[in-house]
């Protein structure tokens, strides 16, 4: 491995979230990569991750599917491992590990007891660095992903339908792109677009490493100093800059059939923004918004009109993901019951969203929800790999360790009238894409 001789001591910064007493150790290599550290003591078990500030999003024209598919390769041999072996290792040690890819990061953990960390890193700093592709391989897992589009997307026409409505709610950012890649391009990615992309993102002072579990900040300091803190770090990486939206100004839509299809539904796409740095608070009201009209069917908004009150449909639902880099979305979606059309479905659910905007919030179910988002944030921290994933998102998404701390503060501090102030912003039908998924016969299959 190419190496560092110089290191200059990191600086230190431990936070703790008074609401939840969740102590995190903060520090920077002399190489760029930063370190959290999660203490808990509960069990003798840590969670290792790292995770690469960039995804699918972040990929260069014409390679969609790059990111994801590299994430396969990263398993492959290195010039200390042969390919797979690093699995095989961490599961000799009673551990298990996995890799996942989003449109913002791309991330790597294992879990394993906890006098394993450094073993976890040593294995981590080797593939980050030094790892080895044949033409072989790539080929192989080329055939892998292909496959894995087939699976879980070409087979599935609800899938199809998401990409197909993706594409249609962003003209310009590459969030329209699915992560696993259009066909047509990944049938094309080489070796040499995968090593380009290696030497271009993974480096330390691209990556965050997550630490979870029963350790001691100045060990894991120690443990990170010698195997992360000798890597080289790319001296030409990037600005991490995307293509922007422009202003939509029209509503798009779009009807998707197919005779896989067994049940009509709708959604409805508003363009939406995430949580930003020291700016979290619209994001916090957008969460309450969709558990209000959309999160318990019984309960919600939409549940009790459309399923009970005066059943039109057999499933409601609204969804928000805060977390993001950029503009994100928030979602309805209503499948009709039998004798329904789309169209008076559409309807309905509009009828109702006017009649919330004229009625605003219940405000024993606005009490509940606050209850139920507290305990559900204090829940969180029984699972060490929930809480380094969450912390290893945010970050990620340009968050950071202060807006994680605040965050559940922020949640809290929401107001009905903040809630109502967001929805008003949110549901602008100029800012929207409504896409209907039918038979291709255009009935429903029994």
């Amino acid at each position: 491995m190419k190496r560092i001789l110089s290191l200059a001591a990191p600086l230190i910064a431990v936070l703790t979230t008074p609401a939840l007493a969740r102590e995190v150790t903060d520090f920077t290599l002399d190489n760029g990569m930063q370190v959290v550290v999660i203490e808990d003591h509960r069990a003798p078990v840590v969670v290792n991750m790292v995770w690469y500030r960039v995804g699918a999003a972040d990929e260069a024209p014409g390679k969609s599917g790059i990111a994801h598919f590299f994430e396969h390769l990263m398993f492959k041999a290195t010039d200390e491992l042969e390919s797979g072996e690093l699995s095989r290792i961490v599961e000799a040690n009673g551990g298990s590990d996995n890799a996942f890819t989003s449109q913002d990061y791309t991330a790597y953990f294992q879990r394993v007891a906890a006098d394993r960390l450094g073993l976890m890193m040593s294995l981590e700093a080797d593939r980050m660095r030094d790892l080895t592709l044949t033409e072989e391989e790539v080929a192989t897992e080329r055939d892998v992903i292909i496959e894995e589009r087939f699976t879980r997307t070409d087979s599935d026409p609800n899938a199809l339908f998401r990409e197909q409505m993706a594409a249609a709610a962003y003209l310009n950012h590459p969030y329209g792109i699915p992560i696993i890649g259009w066909r047509h391009e990944m049938e094309q990615l080489s070796r040499e677009d995968a090593l380009a992309f290696y030497r271009t993102y993974y480096a330390p002072n691209n990556a965050i490493a997550v630490i979870a579990g029963d350790v001691d900040p100045d060990e894991v300091r120690a443990l990170a100093e010698q195997h992360y803190g000798v890597l080289e770090p790319s001296l030409d990486l990037p600005e991490r800059a995307r293509p922007q939206e422009p202003p939509q100004l029209a509503e798009r839509r779009l009807s998707y059939s197919d005779p896989r299809v067994g049940r009509p539904y709708l959604v409805r796409r508003y363009q939406a923004p995430e949580r930003d740095p020291g700016d979290q608070e619209v994001a916090a009201s957008l969460v309450y918004l969709a558990e209000i009209l959309g999160g318990d069917g019984a309960t919600s908004v939409l549940g009790r009109a459309l399923q009970f009150e005066d059943p039109k449909a057999v499933y409601t639902s609204a969804s928000y993901r805060a977390t993001s880099l950029d503009d994100t979305a928030f979602s309805l979606i209503a499948a009709p019951k039998d004798g329904v059309s789309l169209e008076e479905m559409e309807a309905e659910m509009d009828a109702v969203i006017a009649e919330f905007f004229e009625t605003g919030i219940d405000s024993e179910q606005f009490a509940r929800l606050k209850m139920q988002l507290r305990a559900a944030e204090i829940y969180e921290q029984d699972n060490v790999q929930s809480l380094a994933d969450e912390y290893g998102r945010s970050l990620t998404s340009g968050l950071t360790l202060e807006d994680i701390a605040a965050w559940p503060d922020v949640l809290q501090s929401v107001t009905e009238e903040d809630v109502m102030e967001a929805a008003r912003m949110v549901f602008d039908r100029r800012r929207a894409v409504t896409g209907f998924v039918m038979p291709e016969n255009g009935e429903m299959t029994q």
